[in-house]
């Protein structure tokens, strides 16, 4: 028996993640380029793709039992 995370936890880690991860691209963009609406674009682009990538890759790791811990009290 291991514990595992329940979708909506795994969401909403992937959410703030995403927000924090997107505005790092969003201003290296804008550095980068020195083009607000390149920027955003790229910065829309990188959430949306690494969105669906970060939860499936958390759900692919709920699966693993490795490393996992149960508490028992």
């Amino acid at each position: 028996m291991y514990e595992h995370e329940t979708n909506s936890r795994s969401l909403v880690k992937a959410i703030t993640w995403r927000i924090i991860a997107s505005i790092t691209t969003f201003i290296l963009a804008f550095v980068i380029t020195g083009h607000l609406a390149l920027s955003a674009g790229i910065g829309i682009g990188d959430v949306i793709a690494k969105f669906i990538l970060y939860f499936l890759h958390e759900r692919a790791w709920d699966r693993v039992s490795w490393g996992k811990v149960v508490n028992r009290a």
